[in-house]
Order: structure tokens, then C-alpha cells, then sequence
């Protein structure tokens, strides 16, 4: 199957989360334009890095969107948050960090909490396909790569620039995957004020601070504290959308908090990647 034809179900999720990197782009501009000072916009290393995060982010997206269409969420979510994974092995392959049994406790354990909570052992036989999962994993893998990216790239520049050039390649590629006149008729709707939100939120806040955190952990430790991402969307599901959680799902919020929480405690005395 061609990839158009892989992307084709997902065209409208793209378009809205162009939409939404788009505003949150326009944001960082404006606080780029602010704090200008000690950018480092002419340090090649900083457009190489931030380059990089923004093709891992787009890729994310982009394969998750896919999966979900070609499988089912609960795979799809999965299979994305098995990046702790692969940026371990990267991670040891380039010997960043050394392996010892806390981290693959920590990935076992916080991989177990993510099936409980996805619910993928109930996902029915015939959701579980080839071209859901090829994607999947793809988006883990895309994962791992922004987690990189924004790792190596504040060395060489301010927040705000990193987060320019990321978000414009971001919205770049997902210009070219979806379609302009939808992307920009989403911004004429009257849900503007939900994309403004998200845009501030879920793009311009949350990364800019997923940047600074980086400066003070390792990539793969990062990996596994952004696990929390899928226990607070269940938790606001709960408290905004009433929807209800199985012994299983709470289950599986209980190790992932706890796993968190461990090894951030942890990490605190581990400064370095070495251990």
C-alpha cells in the first residue's frame, strides 16, 4: 500500500494539529522577537538540533494519526509510548548511559502500566494489523528522535529559537501532508478558541518547558517521566469528560506515577549520565 494511501484517513487530524503548531509557532515568534538576545540563530548546531526535534515531532504526529486509522487507538497509544525503549538502546548504543537494572525495571514496569491502561488486551484480533502497526512503532521511534533533538540542542541557543525552527518545520510538513485550505478554514471555525488554547498549551508552554527540563535529565530518563502524558489525559477525561476508569486502568496509572516518581527521585542523585 502507498504511503498517500496510508495518510489519507488521517488528512483531518493532521490539518487540525497543523492548525494548531501553527499558532503555537506564531507564539514563539513573538516571544523570539521579545527575547531576541543570545539567540544563537547563527550556530548551525542549533538549526541542525532543532531541525531534527521538529522532523521527530512531525513524524509523531503524522504515524500516530495513521496507526489509529489503521488499527485502533489502543495500539496506536501503545505502540508510541514504547519509545522509553528505543531511546534506551540509543542511548546505550551511543553510550550516553550506561544500562543497569533500575532503567529496564523502569521500562518494564512503566510499559506494563501503559497496556493496562490502553486496554490493548481487549482490542479486538481484527484491529491488530500490519499497517497499524508499522506506523505505530514509527511514531515511538519519531518520539525518540524529538526527545534527542531537544536534548542537544539548548547548548547552542535560547528556547524560544529552538522552539521557532522546530515548529516551523513541524508545520511545514504537515502543511505538505495535508490540505492549506482545510488547515486554514480550521482557524475561521468556531472552535478558534479551543486552538488558541491548544496552541498555548499543548505546543508553545509544554514544550518550552519540556526544554528546560531536559537541560537537568538524561534522554532516556526524560523518555520515561513523559509517560505521565497518558495518566493525566485519563485523569482529565475522568474530572472534565465524566468518563469512568476500570480496576485495570487505575492499575495502570499506580505504576506509572510510581515509577515516575521513583526515579526522578532517582535521577536527582544521578546527576550524570554516567551512573
Amino acid at each position: 500500500m502507498e504511503m498517500s494511501t496510508l495518510f489519507l484517513g488521517s488528512l483531518t487530524e493532521v490539518e487540525k494539529n497543523d492548525a494548531e503548531d501553527a499558532i503555537g509557532l506564531l507564539l514563539v515568534l513573538l516571544w523570539l522577537a521579545l527575547r531576541s538576545r543570545d539567540s544563537g540563530l547563527a550556530n548551525y548546531r542549533l538549526w541542525f538540533w532543532s531541525s531534527f526535534a521538529g522532523l521527530g515531532v512531525s513524524g509523531n504526529f503524522a504515524f500516530y494519526f495513521v496507526s489509529i486509522a489503521q488499527g485502533s487507538v489502543a495500539v496506536a497509544a501503545t505502540l508510541m509510548y514504547s519509545a522509553p525503549g528505543f531511546v534506551y538502546l540509543a542511548s546505550f548504543a551511543l553510550k550516553l548511559e550506561r544500562p543497569n537494572a533500575v532503567k529496564w525495571t523502569s521500562i518494564a514496569v512503566v510499559m506494563t502500566g501503559i497496556v493496562l491502561l490502553t486496554q490493548i488486551c481487549d482490542v479486538n484480533e481484527s484491529r491488530v494489523t500490519v499497517a497499524g502497526i508499522g506506523p505505530g512503532l514509527l511514531a515511538g521511534i519519531s518520539y525518540a528522535v524529538f526527545i534527542f533533538g531537544f536534548k542537544y540542542a539548548p547548548p547552542h541557543g535560547s528556547p524560544q529559537a529552538i522552539l521557532s525552527i522546530a515548529f516551523a518545520v513541524l508545520a511545514a510538513i504537515l502543511l505538505w501532508m495535508g490540505d492549506a485550505d482545510q488547515t486554514i478554514a480550521a482557524l475561521s471555525t468556531q472552535d478558534w478558541p479551543l486552538f488558541i488554547s491548544l496552541g498555548v498549551l499543548g505546543a508553545g508552554l509544554s514544550f518550552g518547558l519540556y526544554i528546560i527540563g531536559l537541560n537537568y535529565t538524561a534522554p532516556a530518563v526524560a523518555s520515561i517521566m513523559a509517560m505521565v502524558e497518558p495518566v493525566t489525559a485519563s485523569l482529565f477525561g475522568v474530572v472534565v469528560l465524566r468518563e469512568h476508569l476500570t480496576g485495570s486502568e487505575i492499575v495502570g496509572m499506580g505504576l506509572i506515577l510510581v515509577t515516575v516518581t521513583a526515579l526522578s527521585i532517582y535521577s536527582r542523585y544521578h546527576r550524570s549520565f554516567y551512573d
